[in-house]
Protein backbone atom coordinates (compact mmCIF):
# COMPACT_ATOMS: atom_id res chain seq x y z
CA UNK A 1 0.00 0.00 0.00
CA UNK A 2 1.27 3.43 -1.11
CA UNK A 3 1.02 5.72 1.77
CA UNK A 4 0.51 9.53 0.97
CA UNK A 5 -0.23 13.13 2.55
CA UNK A 6 -1.93 15.34 0.81
CA UNK A 7 -0.02 19.35 1.79
CA UNK A 8 -2.65 22.45 0.48
CA UNK A 9 -3.26 25.81 2.64
CA UNK A 10 -6.81 26.27 1.96
CA UNK A 11 -8.51 23.29 3.62
CA UNK A 12 -11.47 22.77 1.96
CA UNK A 13 -9.29 22.12 -1.51
CA UNK A 14 -7.56 19.85 0.55
CA UNK A 15 -10.30 17.72 2.17
CA UNK A 16 -12.13 18.10 -1.71
CA UNK A 17 -8.83 16.25 -3.57
CA UNK A 18 -9.05 13.57 -0.81
CA UNK A 19 -12.51 12.59 -1.51
CA UNK A 20 -12.39 13.12 -5.50
CA UNK A 21 -10.94 9.82 -5.94
CA UNK A 22 -10.94 6.37 -4.15
CA UNK A 23 -7.62 6.06 -3.37
CA UNK A 24 -7.78 2.18 -2.06
CA UNK A 25 -8.86 1.36 -5.21
CA UNK A 26 -5.41 2.46 -6.39
CA UNK A 27 -3.18 0.88 -3.82
CA UNK A 28 -3.03 4.01 -2.10
CA UNK A 29 -3.97 5.02 1.62
CA UNK A 30 -4.00 8.81 2.65
CA UNK A 31 -2.33 8.99 5.95
CA UNK A 32 -2.55 12.55 6.58
CA UNK A 33 -2.69 16.14 5.78
CA UNK A 34 -0.94 19.23 5.93
CA UNK A 35 -2.10 22.90 6.12
CA UNK A 36 1.99 24.43 5.24
CA UNK A 37 5.58 23.31 4.92
CA UNK A 38 6.15 22.99 8.15
CA UNK A 39 3.52 20.92 9.41
CA UNK A 40 3.76 18.81 6.57
CA UNK A 41 7.59 18.56 7.49
CA UNK A 42 6.83 17.31 11.11
CA UNK A 43 4.56 14.67 9.64
CA UNK A 44 6.58 13.59 7.76
CA UNK A 45 9.02 12.56 10.56
CA UNK A 46 6.43 10.88 12.65
CA UNK A 47 5.25 8.29 10.22
CA UNK A 48 6.54 6.49 7.46
CA UNK A 49 5.79 7.88 3.94
CA UNK A 50 6.04 7.16 0.14
CA UNK A 51 4.35 9.75 -1.84
CA UNK A 52 3.49 13.63 -1.44
CA UNK A 53 0.85 15.93 -2.63
CA UNK A 54 2.08 19.49 -2.61
CA UNK A 55 0.47 22.53 -3.47
CA UNK A 56 3.07 25.42 -4.89
CA UNK A 57 1.72 28.64 -3.27
CA UNK A 58 1.05 28.63 0.27
CA UNK A 59 2.21 31.11 2.71
CA UNK A 60 5.20 30.83 4.79
CA UNK A 61 7.26 27.39 3.09
CA UNK A 62 6.02 27.39 -1.02
CA UNK A 63 5.49 24.32 -2.59
CA UNK A 64 8.75 24.57 -4.33
CA UNK A 65 10.82 24.83 -1.12
CA UNK A 66 8.68 21.93 0.44
CA UNK A 67 10.06 19.61 -2.28
CA UNK A 68 13.94 20.90 -1.79
CA UNK A 69 13.41 20.12 2.06
CA UNK A 70 11.98 16.76 1.20
CA UNK A 71 14.88 15.38 -1.48
CA UNK A 72 17.31 16.63 1.71
CA UNK A 73 15.97 15.07 4.42
CA UNK A 74 13.70 12.37 2.72
CA UNK A 75 15.03 11.46 -0.41
CA UNK A 76 12.89 7.89 -1.44
CA UNK A 77 9.68 10.37 -0.67
CA UNK A 78 7.95 11.17 -4.53
CA UNK A 79 6.64 14.42 -4.45
CA UNK A 80 3.73 15.61 -7.10
CA UNK A 81 2.98 19.05 -7.66
CA UNK A 82 -0.76 20.17 -6.74
CA UNK A 83 -1.24 24.05 -8.88
CA UNK A 84 -3.71 26.08 -10.27
CA UNK A 85 -0.49 27.24 -12.50
CA UNK A 86 -0.34 24.90 -15.66
CA UNK A 87 2.00 27.84 -17.38
CA UNK A 88 5.09 26.09 -18.73
CA UNK A 89 7.53 27.63 -15.96
CA UNK A 90 5.75 26.39 -13.21
CA UNK A 91 6.37 22.74 -14.50
CA UNK A 92 9.28 22.83 -15.40
CA UNK A 93 10.54 24.34 -12.21
CA UNK A 94 8.87 21.80 -10.24
CA UNK A 95 10.14 18.77 -12.19
CA UNK A 96 13.76 20.33 -12.02
CA UNK A 97 13.51 20.21 -8.55
CA UNK A 98 12.39 16.72 -8.80
CA UNK A 99 8.84 16.32 -8.65
CA UNK A 100 7.74 13.03 -10.12
CA UNK A 101 4.41 14.76 -11.40
CA UNK A 102 1.99 17.45 -11.62
CA UNK A 103 -1.74 18.08 -11.21
CA UNK A 104 -3.27 21.37 -12.18
CA UNK A 105 -6.51 21.47 -9.56
CA UNK A 106 -8.64 23.28 -12.16
CA UNK A 107 -8.36 20.49 -14.35
CA UNK A 108 -9.05 17.49 -12.25
CA UNK A 109 -12.56 16.32 -12.52
CA UNK A 110 -14.13 13.18 -12.01
CA UNK A 111 -13.90 11.42 -15.16
CA UNK A 112 -10.22 12.12 -15.17
CA UNK A 113 -8.97 11.42 -11.93
CA UNK A 114 -8.77 8.01 -12.02
CA UNK A 115 -6.89 7.87 -15.00
CA UNK A 116 -4.35 10.41 -13.67
CA UNK A 117 -4.10 9.02 -10.04
CA UNK A 118 -3.61 5.45 -12.10
CA UNK A 119 -0.72 6.56 -14.29
CA UNK A 120 0.69 8.11 -11.19
CA UNK A 121 0.85 4.80 -9.47
CA UNK A 122 1.79 2.90 -11.74
CA UNK A 123 5.13 5.01 -12.28
CA UNK A 124 6.03 4.51 -8.21
CA UNK A 125 5.46 0.82 -8.26
CA UNK A 126 7.78 0.57 -10.84
CA UNK A 127 10.28 2.64 -9.97
CA UNK A 128 9.68 0.97 -6.82
CA UNK A 129 10.33 -2.81 -8.18
CA UNK A 130 13.67 -1.23 -9.63
CA UNK A 131 14.50 -0.11 -6.21
CA UNK A 132 14.20 -3.45 -4.80
CA UNK A 133 16.01 -5.23 -7.14
CA UNK A 134 18.84 -2.71 -6.66
CA UNK A 135 19.18 -2.73 -3.57
CA UNK A 136 19.37 -6.36 -2.88
CA UNK A 137 22.95 -8.02 -2.36
CA UNK A 138 24.56 -11.15 -3.09
CA UNK A 139 22.05 -13.49 -5.13
CA UNK A 140 19.48 -10.74 -5.53
CA UNK A 141 21.95 -8.92 -7.52
CA UNK A 142 22.69 -12.78 -9.85
CA UNK A 143 21.05 -12.93 -12.70
CA UNK A 144 19.54 -16.47 -12.78
CA UNK A 145 17.30 -16.61 -16.15
CA UNK A 146 19.61 -17.07 -19.27
CA UNK A 147 17.37 -14.77 -21.49
CA UNK A 148 16.32 -10.97 -20.92
CA UNK A 149 14.53 -8.67 -22.33
CA UNK A 150 16.74 -5.28 -22.95
CA UNK A 151 14.71 -1.95 -23.32
CA UNK A 152 16.71 0.82 -24.98
CA UNK A 153 15.05 4.11 -25.05
CA UNK A 154 14.69 5.96 -28.22
CA UNK A 155 14.55 9.84 -29.06
CA UNK A 156 12.69 11.25 -27.70
CA UNK A 157 12.77 9.06 -24.78
CA UNK A 158 10.24 6.57 -24.25
CA UNK A 159 8.15 6.70 -20.49
CA UNK A 160 9.35 4.18 -18.52
CA UNK A 161 5.85 3.74 -16.40
CA UNK A 162 4.62 1.91 -19.86
CA UNK A 163 6.75 -0.99 -19.59
CA UNK A 164 5.30 -2.02 -16.04
CA UNK A 165 1.25 -2.29 -18.20
CA UNK A 166 3.08 -5.07 -20.26
CA UNK A 167 2.14 -8.41 -19.55
CA UNK A 168 6.05 -9.90 -19.61
CA UNK A 169 6.89 -6.39 -17.44
CA UNK A 170 4.05 -7.48 -15.07
CA UNK A 171 5.39 -10.80 -14.60
CA UNK A 172 9.06 -10.52 -14.81
CA UNK A 173 11.26 -8.14 -12.69
CA UNK A 174 12.21 -5.17 -14.12
CA UNK A 175 15.97 -3.64 -13.11
CA UNK A 176 16.70 -0.08 -13.95
CA UNK A 177 20.63 -0.08 -15.32
CA UNK A 178 22.04 3.43 -16.24
CA UNK A 179 20.32 4.19 -19.61
CA UNK A 180 18.89 1.11 -19.95
CA UNK A 181 15.62 -1.80 -18.33
CA UNK A 182 16.18 -5.42 -18.42
CA UNK A 183 13.44 -8.12 -17.55
CA UNK A 184 14.73 -11.52 -17.02
CA UNK A 185 13.02 -14.24 -18.80
CA UNK A 186 12.50 -17.79 -16.94
CA UNK A 187 10.35 -19.65 -19.66
CA UNK A 188 10.77 -19.79 -23.63
CA UNK A 189 7.22 -19.41 -23.67
CA UNK A 190 7.60 -15.82 -22.20
CA UNK A 191 9.98 -14.78 -25.26
CA UNK A 192 7.57 -15.47 -27.36
CA UNK A 193 5.02 -13.72 -25.63
CA UNK A 194 7.07 -10.95 -24.99
CA UNK A 195 7.80 -10.39 -28.72
CA UNK A 196 4.25 -10.86 -29.56
CA UNK A 197 3.49 -7.69 -26.72
CA UNK A 198 6.40 -6.02 -27.24
CA UNK A 199 6.38 -4.86 -31.12
CA UNK A 200 2.90 -4.16 -30.76
CA UNK A 201 2.91 -2.06 -27.57
CA UNK A 202 6.61 -0.24 -27.61
CA UNK A 203 7.05 0.84 -31.65
CA UNK A 204 8.53 4.11 -32.14
CA UNK A 205 9.27 4.79 -28.19
CA UNK A 206 11.47 1.97 -27.33
CA UNK A 207 13.63 -0.75 -29.31
CA UNK A 208 13.39 -3.96 -27.41
CA UNK A 209 16.00 -6.66 -27.46
CA UNK A 210 16.50 -10.24 -26.46
CA UNK A 211 19.94 -10.87 -25.12
CA UNK A 212 21.12 -14.58 -24.53
CA UNK A 213 23.77 -15.99 -22.69
CA UNK A 214 23.20 -14.28 -19.25
CA UNK A 215 22.66 -16.69 -16.91
CA UNK A 216 25.43 -17.19 -13.71
CA UNK A 217 26.39 -13.31 -14.53
CA UNK A 218 26.41 -10.75 -11.73
CA UNK A 219 23.91 -7.77 -12.84
CA UNK A 220 26.90 -4.94 -12.30
CA UNK A 221 28.67 -7.19 -15.41
CA UNK A 222 25.88 -7.42 -17.40
CA UNK A 223 25.11 -3.72 -16.84
CA UNK A 224 28.25 -2.82 -18.17
CA UNK A 225 28.55 -5.07 -21.09
CA UNK A 226 25.02 -4.16 -22.22
CA UNK A 227 25.24 -0.03 -21.35
CA UNK A 228 29.00 -0.28 -23.45
CA UNK A 229 28.37 -2.56 -26.12
CA UNK A 230 24.57 -3.12 -26.93
CA UNK A 231 23.81 0.05 -28.90
CA UNK A 232 26.51 -0.12 -31.34
CA UNK A 233 26.11 -3.52 -32.38
CA UNK A 234 22.30 -2.83 -31.65
CA UNK A 235 22.42 -0.39 -34.92
CA UNK A 236 23.56 -2.87 -37.20
CA UNK A 237 21.29 -5.64 -35.82
CA UNK A 238 17.80 -7.21 -37.38
CA UNK A 239 16.02 -5.68 -40.31
CA UNK A 240 14.81 -2.52 -39.18
CA UNK A 241 11.42 -3.48 -38.16
CA UNK A 242 9.52 -3.31 -34.38
CA UNK A 243 10.09 -7.20 -33.87
CA UNK A 244 12.72 -7.57 -31.13
CA UNK A 245 15.93 -8.27 -32.17
CA UNK A 246 17.88 -11.41 -30.68
CA UNK A 247 21.25 -11.03 -29.72
CA UNK A 248 24.15 -13.27 -27.77
CA UNK A 249 25.90 -11.94 -24.95
CA UNK A 250 28.89 -14.00 -26.60
CA UNK A 251 28.62 -11.65 -30.02
CA UNK A 252 28.89 -8.34 -27.37
CA UNK A 253 32.41 -9.97 -25.87
CA UNK A 254 33.32 -10.36 -29.38
CA UNK A 255 32.72 -6.39 -30.21
CA UNK A 256 34.50 -5.79 -27.07
CA UNK A 257 36.85 -8.38 -27.59
CA UNK A 258 37.86 -6.32 -30.74
CA UNK A 259 38.37 -3.29 -29.29
CA UNK A 260 35.36 -0.31 -28.81
CA UNK A 261 32.47 -1.40 -30.58
CA UNK A 262 31.56 2.26 -31.61
CA UNK A 263 34.65 2.55 -33.56
CA UNK A 264 35.06 -0.42 -35.55
CA UNK A 265 35.55 1.04 -39.15
CA UNK A 266 38.79 -0.40 -38.41
CA UNK A 267 42.08 0.54 -40.78
CA UNK A 268 42.43 2.11 -44.25
CA UNK A 269 39.88 4.43 -45.67
CA UNK A 270 36.32 5.06 -44.36
CA UNK A 271 33.77 4.16 -46.96
CA UNK A 272 32.56 7.29 -46.29
CA UNK A 273 34.97 9.33 -47.59
CA UNK A 274 35.24 7.15 -51.35
CA UNK A 275 31.26 7.60 -51.10
CA UNK A 276 32.13 11.62 -51.75
CA UNK A 277 32.20 10.71 -54.77
CA UNK A 278 28.47 9.46 -55.28
CA UNK A 279 29.23 7.10 -57.99
CA UNK A 280 27.25 4.64 -55.46
CA UNK A 281 24.43 7.17 -56.42
CA UNK A 282 24.00 5.88 -60.05
CA UNK A 283 25.91 2.78 -60.51
CA UNK A 284 24.61 -0.69 -59.17
CA UNK A 285 28.01 -2.54 -58.43
CA UNK A 286 29.47 0.81 -56.53
CA UNK A 287 25.97 0.61 -54.49
CA UNK A 288 26.66 -2.80 -53.17
CA UNK A 289 30.46 -2.08 -52.51
CA UNK A 290 29.61 0.94 -50.73
CA UNK A 291 27.01 -0.16 -48.41
CA UNK A 292 28.17 -3.20 -47.92
CA UNK A 293 31.74 -1.74 -47.02
CA UNK A 294 29.66 0.71 -44.40
CA UNK A 295 27.57 -2.57 -42.56
CA UNK A 296 30.33 -4.38 -42.80
CA UNK A 297 33.07 -2.20 -41.02
CA UNK A 298 30.59 -1.22 -38.77
CA UNK A 299 30.59 2.56 -39.39
CA UNK A 300 29.56 4.29 -35.85
CA UNK A 301 26.15 6.67 -36.35
CA UNK A 302 27.43 9.37 -35.93
CA UNK A 303 29.75 9.52 -38.46
CA UNK A 304 26.76 8.47 -41.02
CA UNK A 305 24.90 11.44 -39.93
CA UNK A 306 27.68 13.94 -40.26
CA UNK A 307 28.08 11.85 -43.69
CA UNK A 308 24.18 12.60 -44.53
CA UNK A 309 24.53 16.51 -43.05
CA UNK A 310 27.36 17.08 -45.86
CA UNK A 311 25.63 15.36 -48.16
CA UNK A 312 22.26 17.65 -48.11
CA UNK A 313 24.28 20.91 -47.79
CA UNK A 314 26.65 20.23 -50.78
CA UNK A 315 24.18 18.71 -53.24
CA UNK A 316 21.30 21.55 -52.98
CA UNK A 317 20.83 23.21 -55.82
CA UNK A 318 22.44 20.76 -58.19
CA UNK A 319 21.33 17.68 -57.49
CA UNK A 320 18.50 18.25 -54.51
CA UNK A 321 15.79 20.94 -55.22
CA UNK A 322 14.68 22.70 -51.77
CA UNK A 323 11.85 20.67 -50.75
CA UNK A 324 13.27 17.12 -51.70
CA UNK A 325 16.07 18.60 -49.64
CA UNK A 326 13.90 19.47 -46.44
CA UNK A 327 12.06 16.46 -46.83
CA UNK A 328 15.26 14.02 -46.40
CA UNK A 329 16.66 16.03 -43.29
CA UNK A 330 13.21 15.16 -41.72
CA UNK A 331 14.46 11.71 -42.58
CA UNK A 332 17.82 11.69 -41.38
CA UNK A 333 16.44 12.93 -37.92
CA UNK A 334 13.92 9.44 -37.97
CA UNK A 335 17.02 7.07 -38.85
CA UNK A 336 17.79 5.10 -35.54
CA UNK A 337 19.41 2.15 -37.53
CA UNK A 338 21.41 0.65 -40.55
CA UNK A 339 18.35 0.02 -42.23
CA UNK A 340 16.79 2.84 -42.14
CA UNK A 341 19.81 4.68 -42.86
CA UNK A 342 20.26 2.85 -45.56
CA UNK A 343 16.95 3.51 -47.12
CA UNK A 344 17.47 7.02 -46.53
CA UNK A 345 20.74 6.44 -49.15
CA UNK A 346 18.61 4.24 -51.64
CA UNK A 347 16.15 7.85 -51.85
CA UNK A 348 19.12 10.38 -51.64
CA UNK A 349 20.15 8.02 -55.04
CA UNK A 350 17.10 8.26 -56.62
CA UNK A 351 17.05 12.01 -56.42
CA UNK A 352 20.06 11.70 -57.90
CA UNK A 353 18.99 9.12 -60.89
CA UNK A 354 15.61 11.88 -61.21
CA UNK A 355 18.10 14.40 -61.48
CA UNK A 356 20.51 12.71 -64.71
CA UNK A 357 16.74 12.13 -66.09
CA UNK A 358 15.68 15.49 -66.04
CA UNK A 359 18.74 16.85 -67.74
CA UNK A 360 18.69 14.46 -70.40
CA UNK A 361 22.37 13.63 -69.06
CA UNK A 362 24.26 10.33 -69.05
CA UNK A 363 25.58 9.28 -65.58
CA UNK A 364 29.03 9.15 -67.24
CA UNK A 365 28.00 13.08 -67.93
CA UNK A 366 27.07 13.60 -64.53
CA UNK A 367 29.50 12.28 -62.38
CA UNK A 368 31.88 14.14 -64.36
CA UNK A 369 30.17 17.78 -63.13
CA UNK A 370 29.72 16.14 -60.05
CA UNK A 371 33.90 15.72 -59.94
CA UNK A 372 34.06 19.23 -61.33
CA UNK A 373 32.27 21.03 -58.34
CA UNK A 374 34.03 18.83 -55.91
CA UNK A 375 37.23 19.89 -57.59
CA UNK A 376 35.91 23.42 -57.52
CA UNK A 377 35.44 23.58 -53.90
CA UNK A 378 38.71 21.89 -52.80
CA UNK A 379 40.30 24.98 -55.22
CA UNK A 380 38.00 27.64 -54.60
CA UNK A 381 41.31 29.85 -53.30
CA UNK A 382 43.25 29.08 -55.95
CA UNK A 383 43.44 30.47 -59.83
CA UNK A 384 41.53 27.92 -61.56
CA UNK A 385 39.44 28.38 -64.55
CA UNK A 386 37.14 26.95 -66.35
CA UNK A 387 39.57 25.63 -69.10
CA UNK A 388 41.21 24.33 -65.69
CA UNK A 389 38.34 22.10 -65.00
CA UNK A 390 37.30 20.84 -68.16
CA UNK A 391 40.44 19.45 -68.00
CA UNK A 392 40.50 17.83 -64.75
CA UNK A 393 37.54 15.86 -66.13
CA UNK A 394 38.41 15.43 -69.44
CA UNK A 395 35.94 17.30 -71.29
CA UNK A 396 36.26 19.70 -73.92
CA UNK A 397 35.63 23.74 -72.57
CA UNK A 398 32.53 24.49 -74.43
CA UNK A 399 30.86 21.06 -74.05
CA UNK A 400 31.79 21.75 -70.43
CA UNK A 401 30.47 24.83 -70.20
CA UNK A 402 27.08 24.35 -71.65
CA UNK A 403 26.65 20.78 -69.37
CA UNK A 404 27.64 22.60 -66.13
CA UNK A 405 25.36 25.76 -66.71
CA UNK A 406 22.32 23.20 -66.93
CA UNK A 407 23.13 21.29 -64.15
CA UNK A 408 24.15 24.30 -61.62
CA UNK A 409 21.58 26.43 -62.96
CA UNK A 410 24.07 29.40 -63.58
CA UNK A 411 27.74 30.31 -65.40
CA UNK A 412 30.84 28.62 -64.22
CA UNK A 413 31.99 31.96 -63.19
CA UNK A 414 28.75 32.74 -61.14
CA UNK A 415 28.90 29.62 -59.48
CA UNK A 416 32.93 29.37 -58.96
CA UNK A 417 32.29 33.28 -57.23
CA UNK A 418 29.88 31.69 -54.81
CA UNK A 419 32.34 29.22 -53.75
CA UNK A 420 34.58 31.76 -53.48
CA UNK A 421 32.27 33.85 -51.01
CA UNK A 422 31.17 30.98 -49.27
CA UNK A 423 34.98 30.28 -48.21
CA UNK A 424 35.64 33.98 -47.36
CA UNK A 425 32.62 33.86 -44.63
CA UNK A 426 33.98 30.82 -43.16
CA UNK A 427 37.57 32.78 -42.75
CA UNK A 428 35.78 35.46 -41.90
CA UNK A 429 34.30 33.58 -38.80
CA UNK A 430 36.85 31.40 -38.16
CA UNK A 431 39.88 33.24 -38.43
CA UNK A 432 41.43 36.79 -37.00
CA UNK A 433 43.08 37.02 -41.09
CA UNK A 434 43.14 40.46 -41.99
CA UNK A 435 40.47 41.27 -44.31
CA UNK A 436 42.96 41.62 -47.41
CA UNK A 437 44.59 38.73 -46.98
CA UNK A 438 41.52 36.45 -46.54
CA UNK A 439 40.55 38.24 -50.67
CA UNK A 440 43.61 36.74 -51.52
CA UNK A 441 42.70 32.92 -49.28
CA UNK A 442 39.65 33.26 -51.20
CA UNK A 443 40.79 33.89 -55.34
CA UNK A 444 40.45 37.51 -55.63
CA UNK A 445 43.48 39.46 -56.07
CA UNK A 446 42.00 42.79 -55.54
CA UNK A 447 40.58 43.31 -51.85
CA UNK A 448 38.93 46.17 -52.78
CA UNK A 449 36.87 44.62 -55.44
CA UNK A 450 36.27 41.35 -52.58
CA UNK A 451 34.74 44.04 -50.50
CA UNK A 452 32.41 45.26 -53.01
CA UNK A 453 31.16 41.84 -54.09
CA UNK A 454 30.77 40.70 -50.68
CA UNK A 455 28.39 44.01 -50.05
CA UNK A 456 26.42 43.45 -53.18
CA UNK A 457 25.99 39.79 -52.42
CA UNK A 458 25.81 39.24 -48.32
CA UNK A 459 24.45 42.90 -47.78
CA UNK A 460 27.62 44.13 -45.52
CA UNK A 461 31.34 44.42 -45.74
CA UNK A 462 33.44 42.20 -44.53
CA UNK A 463 34.30 43.48 -41.48
CA UNK A 464 30.65 44.26 -40.34
CA UNK A 465 29.72 40.35 -41.49
CA UNK A 466 32.66 39.11 -39.11
CA UNK A 467 31.72 41.91 -36.22
CA UNK A 468 28.53 40.41 -36.27
CA UNK A 469 29.20 36.76 -36.58
CA UNK A 470 31.24 37.12 -33.60
CA UNK A 471 28.71 38.96 -31.45
CA UNK A 472 26.35 36.51 -32.17
CA UNK A 473 28.73 33.91 -31.24
CA UNK A 474 29.43 35.47 -27.76
CA UNK A 475 25.58 35.74 -27.09
CA UNK A 476 25.51 32.56 -27.39
CA UNK A 477 28.29 31.28 -25.49
CA UNK A 478 27.09 33.57 -22.67
CA UNK A 479 23.86 31.88 -22.98
CA UNK A 480 25.37 28.12 -22.62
Amino acid sequence: MIKAIVVDDERLVRKGFISLIDWPSFGVMITGEAGDGLSALALLEEQETDLLFVDITMPGMSGFDLIRQVKLRFPAIRCVVLTCHHEFDYVQEALRLGAVDYIVKTLLEVENAGATIGRLVERIQWEQCAREMLSGGGEARMLHADSALVYVPLKPPGHEEELLRLGAGKRARLIALRTLWISPLSKAAAEAEGRRELSASLAGRWQVVLVKGLAGMRLQEAEDMLEQWLRPALFYAGDGDCEPVTIGLDELKRLGESGNASGMAGAGQNPLETGTNLRWTLERTEWESFTGSVHSRRVPEEELKRFAVSLLGNWQGYLLGTEEAALLQAEAELARNWCQWKNWLRNFAGHVQRRSFELGMSKEVLLCLIRAVRYMRRHAGDKINQSDVAAYINMSRGYFSQCFARFAGETFGECLRGMRLQLAKTLLLTTNIPVCEIACRSGFEDDRYFSRLFREHVGRLPSEYRAEGMGYEQAQARQI
